[in-house]
């Protein structure tokens, strides 16, 4: 009878264990996701800082040829200044509304330098101008790599939250607060295609 005992605690003992170290993976898997969406996420920041150093320059580049246009400089720089201002954390991107925030002041800086390339169209000897031109060439260039990032970013991401939504993992995930992260999203109104006219 103590050996039948013994056999049933050893059991049970070992099943305690499988359990624990199935929680243990889990979790181990968890905090890899995690550390790839921090990974992604830098990944996009170095593309929005990238940006952010190349503005100044095209702004002193446009404001050689069009100082007349004094609002569009000063939007770009409030904009730009907007953006500088967010620092992103863990905690803003566990929120979807702190994150929309971070992504509308993005979008902000994006419609303030297509309005300043806009300028640029009313001035032709600035088109040509090399310096200008490869200054666009770097944005265009930056603008791609954003996108680029933005969708690791979210692939990683979808992987995480998957993760931590479905069984078992949403299990571990309440016990250890992981939290979902937020998405980049389209900007407002990008599913309506612009009306073109000749």
């Amino acid at each position: 009878m103590k050996s039948r005992g013994l056999v049933i605690g050893l059991a049970i003992l070992g099943l305690l264990l499988l359990l624990v170290m199935w929680g243990v993976g889990v979790y181990n898997r968890m905090v890899g996701l995690d550390e790839s969406v921090r990974s992604a996420w830098s990944q996009v920041e170095n593309q929005y800082q990238r940006r952010a150093d190349l503005i100044p320059n095209l702004v002193e580049t446009v404001k050689g040829y069009a100082a007349q246009e004094k609002s569009v400089f000063t939007e770009v720089a409030e904009a730009r200044a907007r953006v500088g201002q967010i620092t992103v954390t863990k905690e803003v991107l566990e929120d979807p509304d702190a994150f929309a925030k971070f992504q509308q002041a993005q979008d902000g800086l994006s419609s303030a330098l297509s309005r300043l390339l806009a300028v640029a169209e009313n001035y032709p000897e600035l088109k040509s101008n090399e310096n200008f031109m490869a200054l666009q060439n770097q944005l265009e260039g930056t603008e791609n790599r954003i996108t680029v990032a933005r969708k690791g970013y979210n692939d990683v991401v979808q992987s995480f939250n998957t993760t931590v939504r479905t069984f078992p993992g949403s299990l571990i995930a309440g016990l250890t607060g992981f939290r979902q992260k937020a998405y980049f999203t389209a900007k407002e109104g990008s599913d309506v295609a612009p009306s073109v006219k000749f």
